[in-house]
């Protein structure tokens, strides 16, 4: 009498070199409408739906410089959405210099007359799993979230639908695509009961990788000749690099006058993107692109391409100017000579740095340019699964100053942190805040935000970042980041006077941080339960709700039960199951004590099993809850097992014996599926027909129907019967999420109720095993008329 759960799959992944006509395929530029869609470039997207492939334009097979590859990962049967753990995950890995990614998915159905039409979504994102709300419930409060890029495969009568998706100039990485069906009715489908429909979902990935390619050293022309097809340049970027300039010079073109060049700098990243795109035809001389705060320690794909024609070519230099930023930071170097020295204290840490202090580049040279950043030092701190503690090394506090941004890096690039939330809670200093003050903060990802003296609104060259704010009035600042990138994460820190900025010139405010990856915010709440999922090696975590509650951290109370609802609905689910007293009541009269002791194993379990099974705040467990739903479950299946086998009149012996094998088999039924409907009604039938076999006999026997009284038909058989078959059409088509308390309540009158009308009578010709000598001291015949057996005791 209660529900189960339910499990996810495994993949395979393989990685094979395609042929020379999946090269021709895949080797072709994004559409002009995306690629000449502005500066800020969008993502090449093309979906094709249908029954089959289409056929597309491709470039001749002159692109010699590009591989492609194919990655493969195992189907998964898709789920009706109720919560994150519906969806289906699959995990693909990137290669770097990839140049166009195309997913091939495939959804086909299996259930025959029983599929109905249906749509498919499909999210993808690069770098973490799709954060995505099919059923549009509010997330918690300081809670950031973008959008999810999504496509949608509808199933019709096809059994076979395809849909395929472009992504031109990708970022390097994971990327990861969720497949779900619609949102799940409310309605509680009994296994094995009626015919389902299977929707298997299989996504392939075609890559096109480029192994031509020119590395631009910084500050150095590279001469380049561009044909009809593009050529694929890269760069360098390291850590602490403040601005990178890409330039063209001395461009000449045979076919056209100006410098007919297109450029795409930086890689895709769904959902959102911040790709540039530079066209250098009606830009002015010389063409140039300016990119703040670039990503650090990574290379950066440059695309050139042509607009004179097939037959034109194109010959510039391109070179690439870096603007180094010099850190102000504090290392480990003087905590190592103190403790060769022995006169570290401890307790005060390590001493920052002076801002004297000089910062030696590659070269050996000093750089006296001025301090971009503070940097601060984090420790990072695994404490388990999807779980991490950052903190600084040597403070509790970041000292914000009004000069230079302060700095701190989160390293989330494990690649098995994107699966959590990101926590960042910032408090200031009360006393060292000013009401003409504020403290502004930024988080990014790939590289910080340090323009605070320019803007405010935290965009690097490729990310968008996340703002923050304290002030007088507002001494705390929040951001939860579900599912982050997979990334080194910035924050940064400045002090602003936004009406006078010569009131912040010798402000100084310290700022207390909490940083934290947590698989769960605030563990779900009281109304959810944390749950880790597992795509093979990959884990993530997601909330399931109860009582009503939804939402990403169960937080969405819109649909949520009160407390008075949650113990009502616990006092409806237990107390109801009081109507066993009269089964057990009738049993002792009539003697039917193995029956009277199924009853009350039935009642004690399916009591406390309901108050254990209770969301919220009444919940009552004797025992942990697997061994009270399975008790409950072999409880009500051996309640039925005995009552319809009473009702055949056996001889006791083979009653008996039919009694235990029928739970054994029950019992082990349960351990193979316990949610299956067949599992408890393939044993009920059986003792129905053994009933019907027992009652046609007896008919055929005494020439007359059985039970032959009238009375026993129409006070007890009958009304019986009826209770017995409105539970079943209660317990098999009407439980529903929202009236489950309900008429799960019912079903357990109606079975309690009609087990007490429809237990034979008994024997009116004498007591149950009377003896003729109570205390005898030598062998007696006993007589037990009831079943006409002979013993010898």
């Amino acid at each position: 009498m209660g529900r189960a759960g339910t499990g996810t799959g495994g993949e395979a992944v393989a990685a094979v070199v395609a042929g020379p006509l999946l090269l021709l395929l895949l080797a072709r530029p994004p559409p002009a409408s995306a690629r000449d869609s502005g500066k800020s470039g969008s993502p090449s997207l093309t979906e094709v739906q249908g029954a089959g492939w289409t056929r597309e334009k491709v470039l001749p097979f002159q692109e010699v410089g590009l591989v492609s590859e194919h990655f493969s990962q195992a189907p998964q049967r898709l789920s009706f959405y109720s919560w994150y753990g519906s969806a289906r995950l699959f995990r693909f890995r990137v290669p770097p210099d990839t140049v166009l990614l195309r997913w091939l998915l495939q959804v086909s159905r299996e259930g025959g007359t029983a599929c109905t039409d249906a749509e498919i979504t499909v999210h993808f994102r690069s770098g973490a799993p799709p954060v995505i709300n099919p059923l549009g419930t509010s997330f918690p409060d300081d809670t950031s979230v973008q959008p999810s890029f999504q496509v949608r495969v509808p199933l019709s009568a096809a059994p076979l639908s395809n849909a395929s998706v472009n992504v031109s100039h990708p970022a390097p990485g994971d990327w990861f695509v969720a497949a779900h069906l619609p949102p799940s009715s409310q309605k509680i489908e009994l296994k094995g009961l009626a015919p389902t429909c299977a929707y298997v979902f299989q996504p392939d990935l075609l890559v096109t990788r480029v192994v031509e390619i020119s590395v631009m050293e910084p500050d150095v022309p590279l001469p380049h000749t561009l044909l009809s097809h593009p050529s694929y340049l890269k760069v360098f970027v390291p850590d602490y690099t403040r601005e990178l300039l890409l330039e063209l010079r001395d461009c000449v073109s045979s076919g056209s006058l100006g410098c007919p060049v297109r450029l795409t700098v930086g890689p895709v990243t769904l959902p959102s993107n911040f790709q540039k795109v530079l066209n250098c035809t009606s830009a002015p001389w010389p063409c140039r692109l300016l990119l703040p705060s670039p990503p650090w320690d990574r290379w950066l794909q440059v695309t050139a391409e042509s607009l004179v024609g097939p037959l034109g070519t194109v010959t510039f230099s391109a070179v690439a100017a870096l603007t180094a930023c010099r850190p102000q930071s504090v290392t480990i170097q003087p905590l190592l000579q103190s403790s060769q020295n022995q006169s570290f204290n401890a307790s005060t840490g390590l001493p920052s740095l002076s801002p004297d202090h000089q910062y030696l580049g590659r070269s050996g040279s000093v750089d006296r340019s001025p301090f971009c950043l503070t940097n601060y030092p984090v420790m990072r701190e695994d404490m388990d699964v999807v779980s991490v503690h950052f903190q600084l090394l040597d403070r509790v506090s970041v000292r914000v100053c009004p000069n230079t941004p302060s700095m701190m890096r989160l390293r989330l690039n494990t690649g098995m942190d994107s699966g959590g939330s990101l926590t960042i809670s910032l408090r200031a200093n009360k006393t060292e805040m000013r009401n003409e003050t504020v403290i502004v903060a930024c988080v990014n990802a790939a590289s910080p935000f340090l323009g605070f003296n320019s803007s405010l609104n935290c965009t690097t060259a490729f990310f968008q970042g996340y703002p923050l704010s304290l002030s007088a009035w507002s001494l705390r600042a929040n951001l939860i980041i579900p599912y982050p990138e997979t990334d080194n994460w910035y924050l940064s820190l400045q002090l602003m006077c936004p009406e006078n900025a010569e009131e912040c010139e010798q402000a100084v405010v310290h700022v207390e941080t909490t940083l934290y990856l947590v698989p769960c915010l605030n563990d779900c709440g009281p109304y959810g339960q944390c749950l880790l999922l597992r795509r093979h090696s990959y884990l993530y975590a997601g909330c399931s709700c109860k009582a009503g509650w939804r939402g990403w951290s169960c937080t969405d109370n819109s649909t949520a039960q009160t407390v008075a609802q949650q113990r009502a609905a616990a006092l409806l689910l237990t107390l109801s199951n009081l109507m066993f007293l009269a089964p057990i009541t009738v049993s002792v009269q009539r003697f039917f004590l193995v029956e009277a002791s199924v009853y009350a194993y039935t009642m004690f379990f399916s009591t406390f099993y309901h108050a254990c099974d209770q969301p919220g705040e009444a919940v009552l467990c004797i025992l942990n809850y697997d061994t009270l739903q399975y008790c409950d479950f072999l409880g009500s299946g051996a309640a039925i097992w005995v009552t319809i086998l009473c009702m055949a009149r056996l001889k006791a012996v083979l009653k008996y014996v039919l009694f235990l094998l029928g739970t054994l088999v029950i019992a082990m039924s349960l351990q193979l599926d316990r949610r299956g409907i067949w599992n408890m009604l393939g044993p009920c039938l059986f003792a129905f027909v053994i009933m019907a076999s027992m009652w046609t006999y007896r008919c055929g026997h005494r020439r007359q129907c059985y039970p032959t009284s009238w009375q026993r038909w129409a006070f007890y058989l009958l009304p019986g019967i009826s209770m017995a078959s409105v539970g079943v059409a209660i317990y098999t088509s009407m439980m529903t999420s929202d009236n489950y308390y309900y008429t799960h309540s019912i079903w357990h009158v109606l079975l309690a109720g009609s087990a007490a009308l429809l237990l034979p009578p008994p024997d009116e010709h004498a007591e149950p095993w009377a003896c003729s000598q109570k205390f005898p001291c030598h062998y007696q015949i006993c007589k037990n008329d009831r079943e006409e057996l002979y013993t010898v005791t």
